[in-house]
């Protein structure tokens, strides 16, 4: 509840550094949601957590993503290069209101199948927040059969249903909440439980024409509460867009980027040091 708390400081305090301006131009004109309120997030992710952007019809996305090691070994790891994950994505979009996606991940050597679509679009005169479903497939493909003799293949899997809800509050900020469902077939029972509930919020807050800070926080609702393994995750973020390029740099205090680990397996510890720097770029064609 701190690390929310803190999040939603962060964004009042970004917004309130343009109160000043803003309301200077209050008084010629008010702001209203339009149409693009749909791209109140400039990336695909808020930091790692899916915004309510989606891919245009026909849009292909290229996505390259790594989250380095802990930060808090210095040298020992050599700030993170030694141990860092990697992801290589795809994204299409079939229509403008729904895009699939495909990646592969080198922690649990995960490929991870997506859809995301839109149910509701913010706009004057209509819906004041835009809504967004979001449904993962993982196939962890690094179980061994010696290592796990009755393995089956259904234990391989695991899937995350999600939905995205944004308001772009002005031409400089925007929020999401987005309540989370996570299901594993092969879990932790003495750390996890096989299904999963969290309710995730996150935001953004442009600072100039092409850059923006960013942040969010998932809180886990059903988490045993005998465990302290995993915490909830807390990302810090900053967008940057260059052409046909968003760059988003990241420190977070969970490693894994698809979705199901990185809401259920963040190991790090914001109070002790302990995160991981990173970053997404995607590339659109």
């Amino acid at each position: 509840m701190k690390y929310f708390k803190i999040l939603v400081a962060a964004l009042l305090v970004c917004g309130a550094a343009h109160a000043q301006d803003d309301l200077l131009k209050d008084l010629d004109s008010t702001w209203t949601p339009k149409a693009d309120a749909a791209n109140a997030f400039k990336g695909i992710q808020i930091c790692s957590m899916q915004s309510t952007k989606l891919a245009a019809k026909k849009e292909f996305y290229f996505v390259v993503s790594h989250r380095f090691g802990d930060l808090q070994y210095g040298l020992d790891n050599f700030f993170g290069l030694d141990n860092a994950y990697t992801k290589l994505g795809v994204i299409y979009g079939l229509t403008d209101w729904l895009s699939v996606a495909g990646s592969r991940h080198t922690y649990n050597k995960t490929y991870e199948l997506a859809a995301k679509y839109r149910l509701a679009l913010q706009k004057e005169g209509g819906s004041p927040v835009t809504v967004v479903g979001y449904n993962t497939w993982d196939i962890n493909s690094k179980l061994e059969k010696e290592e796990y003799p009755n393995l089956k293949a259904t234990d391989r899997f695991a899937f995350s249903t999600q939905l995205l809800i944004s308001r772009k509050i002005n031409d400089r900020v925007s929020l999401e909440l987005a309540p989370v469902y996570v299901h594993k077939n092969l879990y932790e029972p003495a750390y996890e439980n096989k299904d999963q509930f969290l309710v995730a919020a996150g935001g953004r807050c442009k600072i100039t024409k092409r850059m923006s800070i960013n942040a969010e926080y998932a809180a886990r609702v059903n988490t045993p509460e005998s465990t302290t393994l995993y915490k909830n995750p807390l990302t810090f973020g900053l967008d940057i867009e260059t052409g046909g390029h968003v760059f988003q740099l990241v420190f977070s205090n969970s490693q894994p980027m698809n979705d199901v680990s990185y809401f259920t397996n963040a190991a790090g510890n914001w109070s002790k040091g302990s995160a991981f720097f990173g970053f997404n770029m995607y590339r659109v064609f």
